[in-house]
């Protein structure tokens, strides 16, 4: 059976469907990569607004528990994103070179680490459930919501990152519609089920908040089945083997130390936020989901940097990956300068389609403008972010966002606390943070280290297909 995404045009057997692979990094072929990855992006949190729709209709109870238990799997299934990352830069790298098998190959480990660390979680949390729950909830009812929910959702961590590995191969090799198909179809699965179980619908029996875990498990079990059926029919070796996976978790450290270093960041910016009042917190937190949500999008593009120049490197063609790299950087910008544009234009209009509290619309303008200056620095950074870690450049990734963090964001948001600047402190650090991590990002461009080419991440153990 071919691997070959049949949206992906192959001429001559060359995945880009161009004997210049930089030339074939048009707008058409970026998007085609970026579109369904952004679909997959969104996808979840759009069915966790729906749950949320759904289980709000229990009463606060309810909803405060689930939101207590979703930030528990949150927290413990969101810091192995490099399930997905990783695997997108070893595989693209092989796929590049021509070893298709090698790059699923990559896959099948990437796949045994997250059955091995899924099940480890899944015993570690139920067995400190109870006091997790309750140190969180501050015990009583809440607490109590939070543990039935969790109890039964958390049976969906080893499913999660099963995914997220599947993702993680298949955009190495390109294929970024298969992912979203199977995302979809997970989420439908609990789409459907979520309202029938927690309100017994159709005849079902009322399950309440628990009925959200259980239609949660069901959809990602869907989604796993789905990807897991992608490496079978590939044909290739499901023998685990301790050297690629190794390398892989060298990886994956580099990136759980930069996640890390973003959550410090941005706890310590809601927790400072909170200090300065209920409408300054309501502000900020408005702000920053829009933020999180342009990260999402601007990601998308990044992801496709990241496959696009990992295949080259593959390949061997480092001046290739090069050019690559500036014309996806250069199209991340110009998407971004039109994001800045659209939300400059909506300064007034667009906060009062979340709230109309004058307090709080009075201190969202505070932040809006740094929100708008920075995000036609992050189109730059967002991008080569992806040109880095497509290269595997995470190491310098991980060293360059600490150093940011702990240079930029970090001491402007506790100064904010001490000199009493308000959200201004707290968004000049994001501000501090984004030009921080520019500076790194475009020097380390513009040196080409990065650009090292062969079917292996530089400094990491062989693999084995």
């Amino acid at each position: 059976m071919s691997i070959e995404d049949p949206s992906s045009p192959v001429v001559d057997g060359n995945e880009y469907g161009h004997s210049d692979p930089a030339a074939a990094a048009g707008p058409r072929r970026i998007l085609g990569l970026a579109v369904p990855t952004l679909g997959v992006l969104v996808a979840e949190p759009i069915y966790l607004l729906f749950d949320l729709a759904v289980v709000g209709r229990l009463g606060a109870l309810a909803l405060a528990g689930l939101a207590v238990g979703g930030l528990i799997l949150a927290q413990v299934s969101s810091q192995l994103t490099f399930l997905s990352y990783g695997t997108t830069a070893r595989a693209a790298r092989r796929h590049g070179a021509g070893d298709e098998r090698g790059a699923v190959a990559e896959g099948v480990q990437a796949t045994w680490i997250a059955v091995a660390l899924g099940t480890l979680i899944l015993a570690v949390v139920q067995i400190f459930a109870v006091p997790l729950t309750s140190a969180i909830a501050g015990g009583g009812d809440i607490a109590e919501q939070a543990l039935r929910w969790v109890r039964i959702a958390l049976f969906g961590v080893p499913l999660i990152l099963v995914a997220m590995a599947g993702n993680g191969w298949l955009r190495g090799v390109q294929q970024t519609r298969r992912p979203l198909a199977f995302v979809v179809a997970g989420l439908s699965v609990s789409g459907v089920l979520c309202p029938i179980l927690v309100h017994g619908l159709l005849g079902a029996p009322r399950l309440e908040l628990p009925g959200s875990a259980v239609a949660n498990v069901a959809g990602q079990s869907v989604t796993a089945m789905l990807f897991l059926m992608a490496i079978v029919r590939a044909r290739v070796s499901l023998v685990p083997h301790w050297t690629v996976m190794c390398a892989q978790l060298v990886l994956g450290r580099d990136l759980i130390m930069r996640s890390l270093a973003f959550q410090a960041c941005f706890v310590s910016a809601a927790a400072v936020a909170s200090r300065f009042g209920a409408a300054s917190v309501a502000a900020h937190q408005l702000v920053l989901q829009l933020w999180n949500f342009l990260a999402l999008t601007l990601d998308s593009l990044a992801i496709a940097a990241q496959t696009l120049v990992g295949a080259a490197l593959g390949a061997g063609d480092a001046r290739g990956a090069r050019r690559l790299a500036r014309r996806v950087t250069w199209w991340s910008e110009i998407f971004a300068l039109m994001l800045a544009a659209c939300f400059a234009a909506g300064a007034v209009l667009i906060p009062k389609l979340f709230t109309d509290d004058p307090a709080v619309l009075d201190r969202t303008h505070i932040a809006w403008w740094f929100f708008v200056a920075i995000i036609p620095v992050a189109g730059i950074v967002f991008a080569l972010d992806g040109v880095l870690l497509g290269a595997g450049d995470a190491a310098y990734l991980r060293t360059t966002t600490l150093g940011a963090a702990v240079l930029g964001f970090l001491p402007a948001i506790w100064l904010s606390l001490v000199f009493d600047w308000g959200l201004a402190g707290i968004w000049s650090g994001l501000v501090a943070f984004m030009v921080l991590r520019l500076m790194a990002v475009v020097w380390r461009a513009e040196s080409g280290r990065w650009a090292q080419v062969g079917t292996e991440v530089p400094g990491k153990a062989p693999s084995a297909a």
